[in-house]
């Protein structure tokens, strides 16, 4: 990709920005545990809706979003879509009583709610999947970014490391928090950009409409679709959601951070919001620059390509750093964001649980070192990320898929139903896991295998994910029903009591008007795209 002087002045001031945005956290951070891993517990709705989009969004969700977009059309954004019901239920649904029990991470929640074999292991599960899969992923992506400059991989990776690295080890949770809020604006700019002038190169929405196939522009598909299926989209992909969005420590600890329970619940909601703006702006680049290709306007060789490939081809010189700032963007904040995430659980569910009369300087040391450590994994992993192939590496993500039912299904119904117990939890934890893996096993081995184990294998993963589910609820549900209740006292306090009424405050009245609209939104854009 060629810059000008204008676009490297563009990237330098986007630098310039986050350093002087994370120096204020930095500058003033008391350093206590509660400042430096939960932000104070004073952020506001808006820092915290941003940041939970920010980092949810990263470089390779955006590409990934595009290149889908370009082979398929819009059914990928249901997903997006999707998560604007899920946000609403961790707003409504799981944020009281997380606030309610004071924790700071989500396994010491299971701990409270069942025992400490259920906290250490979701605590052991979270760590090893964000070090070889979020945080790997990332420094991928952003190695990909700066090769697109001219700039080597391993130097490019390096460089999105320590950057982050530095301003998370010091400024904690907040400098993460504020970051993100700059970076969201800086990405959805850029994608207006690109979306817009994209267009405009192509002649107008009608003419991508008439360049590409009306499948493109619908997102249900049948049945037996390969890759979205309808079943799968309304029925496995919100038990994904919800393991995602209201359980994983890497979101959650956005509302945490929240200074009440009306500042994370609105937090929620605008992240809902924000959530509705990927079909436009990341998936819709794809299928403008597949329309291009179709009209012979630009050559698009593979899919993953097509967000380059428009960048390049469509944005004059001078507007091409402002957008490759806003991938950086993108991709500085998941980063940030699995970082201080990760430390956060290393710190609390392994340190402190070892060394329970620990001060409060001394977490924030180990959050720190903690982290710092993660920045050098991230480096050492750098040379092994070239030598991984493609379909490997999507084994290796797809292991988040076929972990996260049971853990959803303990969460969920942990909540709702007081009589679920911390026997019922290991054994559906433990059931979820042994018919996960299986399930990822016979996928690798898949060519070698026939009847029902390759049926086992090739069942597509969201209807997988219900399937897994169902069986993980009964488990919890039979394993919890034979053996003694928990003690209702102990989870009183963090479990759905029916017989209390609802008393909601004005706060709360304006935020049930906001979620009102924020579903209606949704269905209309499933009736305009059906």
């Amino acid at each position: 990709m060629q810059l000008n002087l204008f676009d490297y002045s563009v990237l330098a001031l986007y630098f310039i920005l986050v350093f002087w945005v994370s120096f204020k956290p930095i500058k003033s951070q008391d350093k206590t545990s509660e400042e430096y891993f939960l932000g104070g517990r004073d952020l506001t709705w808006f820092f915290v809706g941003a940041s939970l989009f920010a980092s949810n969004i990263g470089s390779e969700h955006l590409i990934g979003l595009a290149g889908t977009g370009a082979s398929s059309g819009v059914a990928v954004a249901q997903f997006e879509l999707l998560a604007c019901f899920i946000v609403l239920i961790l707003g409504w649904v799981f944020v009281p009583f997380y606030l309610r029990s004071g924790v700071h991470t989500m396994p010491e929640f299971l701990e409270q709610r069942y025992n400490s074999k259920a906290r250490t292991y979701l605590s052991f599960i979270s760590v090893i999947a964000y070090v070889i899969t979020k945080i790997s992923v990332t420094i991928f992506a952003g190695a990909i970014i700066f090769e697109s400059l001219n700039v080597s991989f391993y130097t490019g990776a390096i460089i999105v490391v320590v950057v982050t690295g530095v301003y998370t080890v010091f400024g904690g949770l907040k400098a993460v928090v504020y970051t993100d809020a700059v970076q969201t604006v800086i990405m959805l700019f850029g994608s207006v950009i690109v979306t817009l002038l994209g267009l405009q190169h192509l002649g107008g929405f009608s003419e991508l409409t008439n360049a590409v196939p009306e499948t493109y522009f619908s997102f249900w598909r049948v049945a037996t679709d390969p890759d979205f299926p309808w079943t799968g989209i309304l029925f496995g992909a919100p038990i994904l959601g919800v393991w995602y969005w209201c359980t994983d420590q890497f979101i959650v600890q956005r509302v945490l951070s929240a200074k009440n329970i009306h500042h994370a619940r609105r937090g929620a909601i605008f992240g809902g919001y924000l959530k509705l703006t990927p079909l436009f702006l990341f998936v819709m680049p794809g299928i403008v620059c597949f329309a291009l290709a179709q009209k012979g306007m630009l050559t698009l060789e593979r899919p993953d390509s097509a967000l380059p490939t428009l960048i390049g081809h469509v944005l004059p010189s001078g507007l091409k750093g402002l957008v490759l700032a806003g991938l950086l963007a993108a991709l500085m904040s998941s980063l940030s964001g699995v970082f201080n995430s990760c430390s956060t659980l290393i710190t609390y569910d392994f340190y402190k649980r070892w060394k329970p009369d620990a001060s409060d300087k001394k977490l924030v040391i180990i959050g720190q070192v903690s982290t710092f450590v993660l920045v050098i994994l991230g480096i050492l992993w750098i040379p092994l990320m070239k030598h991984i192939s493609g379909e490997i590496f999507k084994y290796v993500q797809s292991v988040q898929a076929y972990i996260s039912p049971p853990i959803a299904a303990i969460f969920l119904f942990g909540i709702f139903f007081r009589r679920i117990n911390s026997a019922g939890a290991l054994a559906s934890l433990g059931a979820g896991f042994v018919l996960g893996i299986l399930r990822l096993i016979l996928e690798i081995k898949k060519a070698d295998l026939s009847g029902f184990w390759l049926d086992y294998a090739s069942i597509n993963f969201l209807h997988f994910a219900l399937c897994l589910f169902v069986v993980c609820s009964i488990v919890l549900f039979v394993v919890s029903y034979a053996t003694a209740a928990p003690d209702q006292k102990r989870i009183a306090n963090i479990t759905y009591d029916w017989n209390q009424k609802w008393n909601l405050v004005r706060e709360a009245k304006i935020d049930i008007v906001w979620s009102v609209l924020l579903v209606v939104s949704v269905i209309i854009l499933w009736v305009l795209f059906s």
